[in-house]
């Protein structure tokens, strides 16, 4: 067989097990749903509404309760050298 007939045929049977898959697919979906009865919807419970229960009221600070950070350097800076030779 020449490598022309051997492409067909694995094509062939490539688009033939999609086909099959697809079919299988929407046979088992169907049929699983059409055994299900619908489900009615039932009552539906509520709780009394409560406002207010959560909430707290505050009075916002005149200034900002912390200060800037300063880091607590104790060295000097260096210069970091680049290699060339002046």
């Amino acid at each position: 067989m020449n490598t022309t007939r051997i492409r067909l045929l694995t094509a062939s049977l490539g688009t033939g097990a999609l086909l099959a898959m697809g079919a299988i697919s929407v046979a088992t979906t169907t049929s699983a749903q059409d055994d299900e009865d619908p489900v009615t919807p039932g009552p539906v419970t509520t709780s009394e509404i409560s406002t207010g229960v959560t909430i707290t009221e505050t009075v916002a600070p005149e200034a900002p309760e912390t200060t800037a950070a300063v880091p607590p350097i104790t060295t000097t800076p260096e210069t970091v050298s680049t290699g060339e030779v002046h």
